[in-house]
């Protein structure tokens, strides 16, 4: 599994992965070129990076040769972020054999909480098709 990726939807929105370990899976964006109209953070691209941390951690805990496809998603906004970084962490809330259910903060660099998501991932064999 290659983390950082290449053409894909996190490098475009400039994630970077801090840590990656099976009981946790840090990532940073920045909020410039991630904001809506408003120069407020969209709420989608927090949305965006808790389902990439959660789906990364997802894939750590399915393990090798078997994928993890995410089945729900829901965010809580909390505050706005203007500038800088926002950090997201997934730690898991339940790890199954075919469900795998993570609990993501987002939160700005003054460690105030930005928003809060949960992501369920349907853990499964990859398709060699």
């Amino acid at each position: 599994m290659n983390a950082a990726g290449t053409g894909h939807l996190q490098d475009r929105m400039g994630i970077e992965f801090l840590e990656v370990t099976a009981e946790k899976v840090v990532a940073r964006m920045p909020v410039e070129g991630n904001t809506q109209p408003f120069g407020l953070l969209h709420g989608g691209a927090s949305v965006v990076l808790a389902e990439t941390v959660g789906s990364i951690a997802a894939m750590f805990q399915a393990g090798e040769g078997r994928a993890a496809v995410g089945i729900e998603i829901n965010a809580t906004h909390h505050r706005s972020a203007r500038s800088g970084h926002v950090t997201a962490t997934a730690t898991p809330l339940h790890r199954g054999r075919t469900l795998a259910t993570y609990q993501i903060e987002v939160v700005d660099d003054e460690g105030r909480t930005v928003c809060t998501s949960r992501l369920t991932c349907m853990l499964r064999d990859q398709s060699t098709s």
